[in-house]
């Protein structure tokens, strides 16, 4: 099964815990024990969650290593080119296209309404910056809200946060199949509510 150089019994928060260690790293261990301890178990479950989270967007990073602009930038950049695509359509079909433009918005709005920031100041600057070429301009969550910054405007274009491209791409697909199958709803029936006792 394995081997280990240093096996101990000792005392964390009152209940005995059998530790095995590996200590020569030379050999490459690949195996790690996260320990959480909260006060609740509310808490307790978040934090398990956070790390649960983490590992797995490691193990995604190790499996496909491309990332996209993060801080509301893709989506920003998205809807910037899907209304220019709809500028080129003709007849209706470009009014349902600007609508999903528009719903692509809804991330760095709220992004920018979470910071204290004023999101449609924020939003039209990012479209602006978005319009002008700078593809990776997202929404500073910190600019202005501590009064030693220079960006007040809430727009960040050095922007250094990153998002995992299979989550941003699996996100829109599920995103999309939902708003496909909104609309292929073609009849909705409305069940009246059943009259008890002979009433």
């Amino acid at each position: 099964m394995g081997y280990a150089d240093e096996v101990h019994v000792t005392e964390i928060g009152a209940r005995p815990v059998t530790i095995f260690r590996h200590t020569n790293i030379d050999e490459g261990c690949r195996l790690a024990t996260i320990l959480l301890r909260a006060s609740t178990t509310n808490v307790l479950a978040d934090l398990e969650r956070a790390v649960d989270d983490g590992v797995h967007a490691c193990r995604q990073i190790c499996r496909d290593g491309r990332l996209v602009p993060g801080a509301g930038a893709t989506e920003m950049e998205l809807a910037v080119q899907i209304r220019n695509y709809a500028d080129s359509c003709p007849g209706l079909d470009q009014y349902a296209i600007r609508s999903f433009a528009k719903s692509l918005e809804f991330v760095p709005k709220v992004l920018a309404e979470n910071a204290g920031l004023d999101a449609s100041h924020v939003l039209a600057g990012l479209s602006a910056a978005h319009a002008n070429g700078d593809a990776g301009a997202g929404v500073d969550v910190e600019g202005g809200l501590d009064g030693t910054s220079d960006n007040a405007s809430g727009i960040l274009t050095d922007n250094k946060i990153v998002d995992i491209l299979a989550t941003k791409a699996s996100a829109f697909r599920l995103a999309v199949d939902a708003a496909l199958t909104v609309l292929k709803v073609d009849q909705i029936i409305m069940s009246k509510p059943a009259r008890g006792g002979g009433r």
